[in-house]
């Protein structure tokens, strides 16, 4: 669904994005992982037309086979069918639930640019909307102000208008940044559930949720690729553990979370 050749982003003397060759399958769930500075965020914005590469190509499949979407901008990005979430919550905060998704809807359709009618004239939008909002658990808060959501909410907010559209790709970047604990399992099943029917690339620090969802793992180091497989070959890959992983064991995050919750020392056990 999509890939890129030699993908090069340069900042002055700094290589953000080193020659990087990539390629994401239809109904794959990726994920990108590396340490802080690793060129993930870079890399999301090369793909989507935020960011213009140095050198290399970005392709989307199409109908026709494959289409060279190097030079896309972001709007044209997600006009063929490549749609992103952000680290950092994107809504209309005065806005409805409903508006928020009915507008991304809109945006992505031949309506976009009808901006003088009333909004009652786009009612394929407003369904589409609360399908959407019914998909990813938000039906009930349809009519809140988006400010008015919890932060997991919002960040159930920014899935849903990434989906907004039906995109062929969809690219998640840190979804359950800042979420609270009892929200976590919630997010994931919610990213389990739209990656059965798109190719999902997502970017996340939670190795406990990495581990768990994904099919296959890309790990960024520098801006290169230093591992690209299965998550139990990641996993005890010796780059990556040296790289970013440093003894990780499965389960240990959750442990953390829970502990810090609790008050305790996830080694003593006590508070």
């Amino acid at each position: 669904m999509l890939r890129t050749a030699g993908l090069t982003k340069e900042f002055g003397g700094l290589t953000a994005v080193d020659d990087v060759d990539f390629e994401l399958e239809d109904g794959e769930l990726c994920s990108l992982i590396g340490p802080n500075g690793a060129g993930k965020t870079t890399f999301f914005d090369l793909l989507t037309g935020v960011l213009t590469p140095t050198r290399g190509t970005i392709e989307l499949r199409a109908d026709e086979g494959w289409r060279d979407v190097t030079d896309a901008t972001p709007y044209e990005a997600a006009n063929l069918g490549l749609h992103r979430s952000y680290q950092i919550t994107n809504v209309f905060p005065t806005s409805t639930v409903l508006e928020n998704v009915r507008i991304a809807a809109q945006a992505a359709s031949a309506d976009g640019a009808k901006l003088w009618r009333n909004v009652g004239a786009f009612d394929a939008h407003i369904e589409e909307a609360r399908a959407i909002l019914d998909r990813v658990g938000l039906a009930d808060e349809a009519e809140a102000t988006a400010d008015s959501l919890s932060h997991g909410a919002k960040r159930q907010l920014e899935v849903a208008i990434a989906l907004a559209g039906d995109p062929d790709v969809l690219l998640l970047d840190e979804p359950n940044a800042g979420v609270s604990s009892e929200s976590v399992d919630r997010i994931i099943e919610l990213i389990e559930d739209v990656a059965t029917d798109h190719a999902v690339l997502l970017v996340e620090h939670n190795m406990d949720i990495v581990m768990n969802v994904s099919d296959r793992i890309v790990v960024l180091n520098q801006g290169a690729v230093i591992a690209d497989g299965p998550p139990e070959d990641v996993r005890g890959d010796p780059a990556v553990q040296e790289a970013y992983l440093g003894g990780y064991e499965a389960g240990s995050l959750r442990r953390e979370a829970e502990s810090e919750t609790a008050g305790t020392d996830p080694e003593e056990g006590t508070a």
